[in-house]
């Protein structure tokens, strides 16, 4: 990858759920980073030359036989580091220090720690003597320092709440800044990246554009490009930043494999082919989809035969074009995390995406993702770098495998038609509510039971619609909207009285975790 600015920290990967929310925190602050694995972090290092290294937290014990391991040249190399959690102890032990079970000193949650002595860390932000909230999460503790370091902080469960050697530049805590539960660990991150790494802190999206723009260049080359739409933000911000940098060797292919919402097709047709005058093919293939989703009712193999029955489309597609050498897709960072265990390590697959899990191997075509390192409100900061329409930058997410996977059980083309309209009044009371902005994503389920109802004094036995609106960031964690009770009784009120084959209306009061946002 060409470098956005050579003003890099690198994030050396633990297998924490929460490794990626670091990324975010950095680049808020206007620095550039990367992730990677522990096991490949050497030739990240390589590759980025780093101002800085981040040690993340992780599920792991280092006093495992197998736990991982940061590089140890790392801790030679004279540049800051800076651990977190599950990196605090790796750092201590590699170091000499010593790490022990907490026994009863385990601490999970919100915490205070006491600032005990200065550090370059918080300097300007604490003061010796001030208390401050932090969330923690840990088992296992520092019980011995290695040479060189001192206690800044402290708390009841973690004496070494903050450790550092200042000559090395080294500084480890056990809690973690990156979560939104430690208010001020945003910019203890910040301080690290810009004050004690020396990062100027000016890398933008502009900056990622231009950067992704020279990467994508050299990957194609003259080779031609077919980009998949599905009609959400993700594959649209990726089409037109591609056909910025390679022009017309980009056609865009919409698959029309009748899983989408009302109005889609028409919406992300007229989008591209007026607003940005793109290339673009147009495949109705809603029989061959919906003739192959006939009788499957489980989740992975819905998302895997429209994984691979998309391929199969865009193969057949290419060839019509004379060939193409590569699929652009919409990719983001949170798809990769759910789908694969990014450390090679225990980490397990909560569901595959389409674009990621339930890919083929025998795919002909190489992928291009210009997006796979992004959060999806990162892409829309792009998508408006590259003048997309607010309307369109601003929309609710929507996967690619379609309503499939909002129709658990068999998915038919009576339910989808059922469960468009019941969507549609969803979303349009969310807009009329002047609510659609404040919600991250809305949509509608259509749920594989029935119930009895009475309505015109006889009786129904038809389907139970449920509705899931949430708020989040980055969609990797998520909570429930709390609508007032007058508008979801409005909302399946209309429903009810305006959609054929639905009698029923529930709201799904979920987080996430322990739920998914979609519900398959």
């Amino acid at each position: 990858m060409t470098l956005p600015t050579a003003d890099t920290i690198l994030i050396v990967d633990f297998g924490s759920q929460v490794t990626q929310l670091i990324a975010r925190r950095v680049r808020e602050a206007g620095v550039y980073c990367e992730i990677a694995p522990f096991n490949a972090a050497a030739e990240a290092f390589e590759r980025l030359a780093p101002k800085g290294i981040i040690l993340s937290g992780g599920p792991s014990s280092v006093m495992w036989d197998d736990s991982p391991r940061a590089p140890q040249h790392f801790f030679d190399l004279g540049l800051p580091i800076l651990a977190i959690c599950y990196g605090q102890q790796t750092m201590a032990q590699q170091l000499g220090g010593l790490v022990a079970s907490s026994d009863g000193g385990k601490e999970f949650g919100r915490a205070y720690i006491d600032v005990v002595a200065p550090s370059a860390l918080f300097e300007g932000l604490w003061s010796v003597g001030e208390k401050h909230q932090v969330w923690m999460s840990h088992g296992d503790r520092v019980e011995r320092l290695p040479e060189g370091f001192a206690v800044v902080a402290q708390s009841e469960g973690a004496p070494y709440a903050i450790a550092t050697d200042e000559a090395r530049r080294f500084y480890s805590m056990m809690f973690h800044p990156e979560v939104v539960h430690t208010p001020d660990g945003g910019k203890l991150l910040a301080r690290f990246a810009k004050e004690i790494c020396g990062c100027s802190g000016e890398w933008t999206m502009g900056a990622y554009r231009d950067a992704k723009i020279a990467d994508i260049r050299a990957q194609v080359g003259d080779g031609k490009v077919i980009c998949g739409l599905s009609g959400g933000v993700d594959s649209a911000v990726a089409a037109v930043l591609i056909h910025e940098a390679i022009g017309e060797q980009l056609t865009c292919v919409y698959v029309d494999h009748g899983l989408m919402r009302a109005g889609e097709t028409e919406q992300v047709v007229t989008l591209f082919r007026d607003s940005f005058n793109i290339p673009l093919v147009h495949v109705d293939v809603e029989e061959l989809f919906l003739s192959g989703l006939a009788g499957v009712t489980d989740p992975e193999k819905k998302r895997k035969f429209i994984g691979a029955t998309f391929i199969d489309v865009f193969d057949a597609e290419a060839k019509k074009l004379g060939g193409a050498d590569f699929l652009a897709q919409g990719t983001l960072y949170p798809d990769v995390i759910e789908s694969v265990s990014f450390t090679g390590g225990p980490s397990v697959t909560i569901k595959s995406h389409h674009n990621v899990g339930g890919l083929p191997e025998t795919m002909k075509m190489k992928l291009v993702e210009p997006l796979r390192e992004l959060f999806k409100d990162e892409v829309r900061v792009l998508g408006r770098e590259l003048g997309l329409p607010e309307a369109f930058v601003a929309r609710h997410p929507f996967p690619g495998p379609g309503l499939a996977i909002r129709i658990p059980g068999e998915v038919t083309k009576e339910r989808c038609d059922i469960l468009r309209k019941a969507d549609a009044i969803y979303l349009e009371e969310i807009r009329n509510a002047g609510l659609y902005d404040a919600i991250w994503q809305a949509f509608a389920v259509l749920l594989p039971v029935r119930t009895v109802g009475v309505m015109g004094d006889a009786r129904t036995y038809d389907s139970v619609c449920g509705l899931r609106a949430v708020t989040s960031v980055d969609g990797m964690t998520a909570d429930v909207y709390p609508f007032e009770a007058a508008f979801l009784t409005r909302v399946a009120t209309r429903i009810v009285n305006e959609v054929a084959g639905i009698n029923r209306v529930v709201y799904d009061y979920t987080s996430k975790p322990p739920g998914t946002i979609e519900w398959e």
